[in-house]
């Protein structure tokens, strides 16, 4: 492959999405990012103006497969066929189990694991027509390390695992590479309710005493999506200072 690549980010407007774009835009100059959003574009629609031409809004929801064919057809048309899927949307919705509603599991799992799906079969189709791709899906430290009030994102990150290392698997003779991240705090993306005592404990327990800064995630999936990342396939990579 030595046309340009077209990169599609999920969540785009996030704080990890849009690190992870900003990323790409500023570490592989020919490349075209298509930035997954939905209702929230402010950080998305900066990046369109910072780097015009390079940078596009792809308006999606993820949890349905026709926006997925309808983005995908979008990127095709402006650009050539996908290259590089990261699927970074999602949310938690924490409960104890004894007290989550069925809305709480059902919409979790559904942004979090059956979004990863419905990503990954619309991105096969260009992927296997070039025989190359790169599949990025951000999971969570959660999957790995589950803490108490998180049953409903614990198993939806799980599943992401597994569907990455089973998927890894069937497309590993066709030039894809379909590998994981799991990250623990992000600065800028911690949990809304957490007082300052909170942030100062959970420092402390992570041995580099600090939250990943968001580019430190982003250059991971950088790396993950490059040509050069040929051999590492299935993995599940724990960015997490240490804590586990």
């Amino acid at each position: 492959m030595s046309d340009p690549r077209r990169i599609l980010i999920t969540g785009a407007n996030g704080t990890l999405g849009h690190a992870t774009a900003q990323y790409f835009l500023q570490h592989d100059p020919d490349c075209h990012v298509f930035l997954g959003v939905r209702e929230s574009r402010v950080r998305a629609e900066a990046l369109v103006a910072a780097y015009p031409g390079r940078a596009l809004l792809c308006p999606l929801e993820i949890t349905d497969s026709a926006s997925w064919n309808a983005a995908l057809t979008q990127i095709e048309n402006q650009s050539g066929p996908l290259s590089v899927l990261i699927n970074n949307a999602g949310y938690h919705d924490d409960a104890l189990l004894a007290h989550m509603t069925q809305g709480q599991w059902s919409g979790v799992l559904d942004a979090n694991l059956n979004a990863v799906f419905l990503g990954c079969q619309a991105a096969l189709q260009p992927m296997m027509h070039q025989r190359w791709g790169r599949i990025v899906n951000i999971a969570s430290l959660s999957a790995l390390h589950s803490p108490a009030g998180q049953t409903n994102y614990a198993a939806a990150k799980a599943g992401v695992i597994g569907l990455t290392q089973s998927l890894a698997k069937e497309t590993a003779r066709m030039g894809i590479t379909v590998n994981a991240v799991c990250p623990g705090h992000i600065e800028g993306a911690l949990p809304a309710g957490w007082s300052d005592e909170q942030i100062k404990a959970v420092k402390r327990e992570t041995p580099m005493r600090r939250f990943a800064r968001p580019e430190e995630i982003a250059a991971v999936v950088f790396f993950l999506a490059s040509r050069e990342a040929s051999y590492m396939t299935g993995a599940s990579l724990k960015l997490d200072g240490a804590l586990v």
